[in-house]
C-alpha cells in the first residue's frame, strides 16, 4: 500500500462506536442532518429503517435528524406507503422537476434528493437493510461533525453472503472485491485504503455534493469518490466501521450490469484524469477481519510473460531436455 494511502487509513478509518448520539447532538448546534433513502421496491424493508430511525434521532430523545426523506425509484410494490407510514417524506423521482426528465437508476434519485433536502449534511442509507440500525447514521454522520476537515465519509462493514440456508462471512460484495477495489488500485492507488467504495452508507456535506456530477446508474458510488478526491483530496475522506451488513442479494445477470457500469465509470474517470497513460499500480490491498480489527495485506500483482516457445528454443544455450 502506498504510503499515503496507509497514513490515511490509519488516522481516518474510526468505529460507529466512537460517536455516540447524545454527544454528536451537543456537537451538532445549527448544523442541520438529512437521511435520504434511496428506495425501488423494498417493501419489506423501508418500513423498518424509517421507523428505526424517527424513534431514535428524529423523535427521541437525541433529536439529530432534520429530514427524512425516501426517494422512489418508481417502485411496483407497496414501498412508498411503507415509508409513509413509517413517517418518512416521499418524493417520486417524476415529481422532481429539474433538468431532463427522470430516468431510472439509483444515481438519479440520489441526484433528484439534492433538490427535495436542504440540509448541511446529507447521509444516504440503501432501503434494503436487515441489519439496520440508528448507529449506521450516527456513526457516518461523527467524523463530520467532529472535524471540518472532513467531507465524505463511507461505511465500512462485513458482507457475509446468504448460501444454503446459511451465511458465508465476507462472502458478499462481490462487485466490490472483483471489480472495484481491484480498478480503483490499478488507477487511484492513493484510494486503496478504502474498505468499501460501493458502499450505499455514506454521508458528505452539502456544498460538495452539489459541487459534483453523478452519474445515473450504480457507477454513482466510485464516482463519487473518486471525484471527492480530486476536490478536497485525500484527507477530505474517511470511513467508518459499522460492524456488519445484511442485506437482499442479486442475481448474477444483474450484477453483470452493475459490475459494467462501475468499470464504464471507473476507467472513464482516470481517462479524464490522466490515469490511464504509463503503467498502473500492480499492488493489490485486500482487508479481511481479525476479531474486532480490519487488517490490510497487500500482493503485487505484476503480470510476468514467457516469450513465445519457439524463440526460446531458438535463443536456448545448449540441447533442451528430452521427455523420458
Amino acid at each position: 500500500m502506498r504510503d499515503d494511502a496507509a497514513d490515511w487509513l490509519a488516522r481516518r478509518t474510526y468505529v460507529a462506536t466512537q460517536f455516540p448520539a447524545d454527544t454528536l447532538r451537543a456537537l451538532k448546534g445549527s448544523t442541520t442532518v438529512a437521511v435520504v433513502l434511496p428506495a425501488l421496491d423494498e417493501e419489506p424493508t423501508i418500513g423498518g429503517i424509517v421507523a428505526a430511525i424517527r424513534a431514535a434521532l428524529v423523535d427521541g430523545p437525541t433529536p439529530l435528524v432534520d429530514e427524512l426523506v425516501v426517494m422512489d425509484s418508481g417502485s411496483s410494490d407497496a414501498t412508498a406507503a411503507r415509508a409513509r407510514e413509517a413517517g418518512a417524506h416521499v418524493v417520486h423521482r417524476d415529481a422532481v422537476r429539474l433538468g431532463p426528465p427522470a430516468g431510472p437508476g439509483k444515481g438519479e434519485v440520489l441526484w433528484r434528493s439534492l433538490a427535495v433536502t436542504t440540509a448541511d449534511l446529507v447521509v444516504f442509507v440503501d432501503a434494503d437493510l436487515e441489519s439496520f440500525t440508528p448507529a449506521y447514521v450516527t456513526g457516518l454522520l461523527g467524523p463530520l461533525l467532529t472535524d471540518p476537515a472532513v467531507h465524505m465519509v463511507k461505511a465500512v462493514y462485513e458482507r457475509p453472503l446468504r448460501a444454503d440456508g446459511g451465511l458465508i462471512a465476507a462472502g458478499g460484495g462481490r462487485v466490490t472485491e472483483l471489480v472495484a477495489r481491484p480498478l480503483l488500485a490499478l488507477y487511484y492507488p492513493e484510494l486503496a485504503g478504502v474498505v468499501q467504495p460501493l458502499a450505499g452508507e455514506y454521508a458528505a456535506r452539502r456544498a460538495l455534493l452539489e459541487s459534483l456530477p453523478f452519474p445515473t446508474g450504480y457507477g454513482v458510488e466510485v464516482a463519487l469518490l473518486v471525484d471527492t478526491l480530486a476536490s478536497v483530496g485525500l484527507d477530505g475522506l474517511a470511513q467508518v466501521d459499522l460492524g456488519v451488513r445484511l442485506h437482499r442479494h442479486h442475481d448474477d445477470t444483474r450484477l453483470g450490469r452493475m459490475a459494467t457500469e462501475v468499470m464504464l465509470t471507473t476507467l472513464g474517470r482516470a481517462a479524464r484524469d490522466g490515469r490511464l497513460s504509463g503503467a498502473p499500480s500492480s499492488t493489490l490491498t485486500q482487508f479481511h477481519r481479525d476479531g474486532s480489527h480490519l487488517v490490510a495485506t497487500q500482493v503485487d500483482l505484476a503480470p510476468v510473460e514467457r516469450p513465445p516457445m519457439a524463440q526460446a528454443r531458438a535463443a536456448a544455450d545448449g540441447p533442451l531436455p528430452a521427455a523420458s
